[in-house]
């Protein structure tokens, strides 16, 4: 009679159930693994043989067959080891009458060959799913004990050997679990500050506004300028996340391997791939249809320098994640969805040569558009805020009270969140203005007769989109939030129609 075990796989970011079934027949000795197994999963059956040897049992000498349930979902990984050598001493009658219910027990861990139990990655998704599907303990390494246990209201048993796992299984086996702080990871304090930057205050005001609303920007400006040095202070004001935010994001960097010492990612990710990255890079992909940089952004800020140098294709791949918050990756063998919820901060040089608008400049307006358009029109209409940053006399003297530090800036960045988690307090998956749909623009975005004709008035000079046109007002409805206005007043709509220098320059250029 077949025996049945439990373990876990990871599809895309999210945990599924195993069922491992192991049956002894008589015929030619040998081990077969069923139910579209990667390559690790058919080596499997060497290190089990060689674990369970090693632990002191015997491996049994029949025609083995184990079949990973269900048979049509892939899986991948060695995280199967330990159930599966469960379910052979289990097949074998060398586990009798254990003291634990299997039924509701889960197996995590790679066995070596000596019988160790080793760590596995996406631990934390499995153990939502353990949860969710109403198990009670679930074994794995020890190393993955920290990471598993933020996930409350399930028994986690962490083992070093696979011979103390079936003595604890058969009730021999006292376990002593590592203490488990609830403190979060701690804050960088050696993050760059604002305070660092000189000049720059009405960039330096849109970027706050960016970050508080969490809407794209994109910074333009000659090369040495203080584009890169301002965009890795921007971590510095980021809003802290919620626990459900940081659970997601630590559930993105559990099946990456990015989870270090078990401690749940308070941080907001920044990203910052090279201008080389590729397609399957930056959107995700590769042969099991892995998470991207876009991903690896959720809740946080993905930062594209010198965007224009990107490839096109990569580039063009934002566009439905921009939008929508996620992404499907799909391969011949998978299709994974993954969350792409993330603030884009890109930077570009304004010409070619870089210096546009200074004598050293020889660049054509041909030039210029051509450079500007490997940005093509649809992602330029993504990023909400283009900004000049203009240089600056580094020989000038700068006041202290004219440069603001980081914490202020946070501050009132936190202010500003804290109005909008308000607001959306309803409304599922919206945490920022930035995420507004249609609806919700209608609702919050509402325009006096003032501010309506000033509107239709950019339009008429302008012919912007539909979509720049939302953008305008979600930018708004952040400036009033920042100044406490209850309604959206022509002022903050002023600023708003303030926030695209590089979109107005180039109609400019093609006059």
């Amino acid at each position: 009679m077949a025996q049945s075990v439990y373990s876990f796989t990871v599809v895309g970011i999210d945990g599924r159930v195993v069922r491992i079934e192991t049956e002894l027949l008589h015929g030619i000795s040998g081990v077969s693994i069923i139910g579209l197994g990667d390559q690790a999963i058919k080596e499997a059956k060497e290190r089990i043989e060689a674990a369970i040897i090693n632990s002191g049992f015997d491996f049994p000498q029949y025609k083995v067959i184990i079949n990973l349930a269900p048979g049509d979902m892939k899986k991948s990984g060695s995280s199967f080891d330990l159930g599966m050598a469960i379910g052979l001493l289990l097949a074998s009658n060398q586990l009798v009458n254990a003291a634990r219910d299997l039924t509701t027990l889960g197996f995590i861990g790679e066995l070596s060959l000596d019988g160790r139990i080793r760590p596995s990655r996406g631990v934390l998704p499995m153990v939502i799913k353990a949860k969710e599907e109403g198990f009670k303990s679930v074994i794995l390494a020890r190393e993955n004990v920290l990471e598993a246990r933020l996930i409350e209201g399930i028994e986690i048993v962490g083992m070093d050997t696979f011979k103390n796992c079936v003595a604890y299984l058969k009730g021999k086996e006292t376990v002593v679990q590592p203490v488990v702080t609830k403190s979060r990871e701690a804050p960088t304090r050696s993050q760059p500050d604002f305070h660092d930057v000189k000049g720059q205050k009405e960039l330096i005001q849109y970027i706050q506004i960016a970050v508080a609303g969490g809407h794209n920007i994109l910074m333009v400006g000659s090369p040495g300028c203080g584009k890169s040095m301002i965009a890795k202070r921007i971590p510095s004001i980021l809003p802290k996340m919620s626990r459900d935010e940081a659970l997601e994001v630590t559930k993105i960097y559990s099946v990456t391997g990015g989870v270090t010492k078990g401690q749940i990612i308070e941080s907001r990710p920044f990203r910052a791939p090279h201008h080389n990255a590729s397609t399957n890079a930056l959107v995700g992909g590769g042969r099991l249809a892995m998470p991207g940089e876009i991903t690896l952004a959720h809740n946080g800020v993905l930062f594209l320098d010198e965007i224009p140098q990107f490839e096109k294709r990569a580039l063009e791949a934002l566009r439905q994640p921009m939008e929508d918050g996620q992404v499907a990756v799909t391969r011949v063998e998978q299709t994974n969805t993954y969350p792409s919820k993330f603030m884009l901060v890109a930077a570009m040089n304004p010409c070619p040569c870089g210096y546009y608008g200074q004598d050293r400049c020889q660049c054509t307006d041909k030039e210029i558009l051509k450079y500007r358009q490997k940005v093509s029109g649809p992602i330029m209409d993504r990023i909400d805020i283009q900004k000049y940053v203009t240089p600056i006399d580094f020989l000038k003297e700068y006041e202290d009270e004219d440069r603001i530090e980081s914490e202020t800036l946070r501050e009132a960045v936190e202010r500003i969140r804290a109005i909008q988690e308000n607001r959306f307090s309803g409304e599922e998956g919206i945490h920022n203005n930035a995420q507004m749909e249609g609806p919700l623009i209608e609702k919050y975005c509402v325009l006096d007769e003032e501010s309506k004709l000033l509107m239709k008035q950019a339009f008429q000079a302008f012919h912007f989109s539909a979509r720049s046109y939302s953008k305008y007002l979600k930018i708004a409805r952040t400036f009033a939030d920042y100044h406490g206005h209850e309604n959206i007043l022509k002022s903050d709509l002023i600023m708003a129609l303030s926030s695209r220098d590089l979109e107005k320059e180039e109609r400019d250029l093609l006059k």
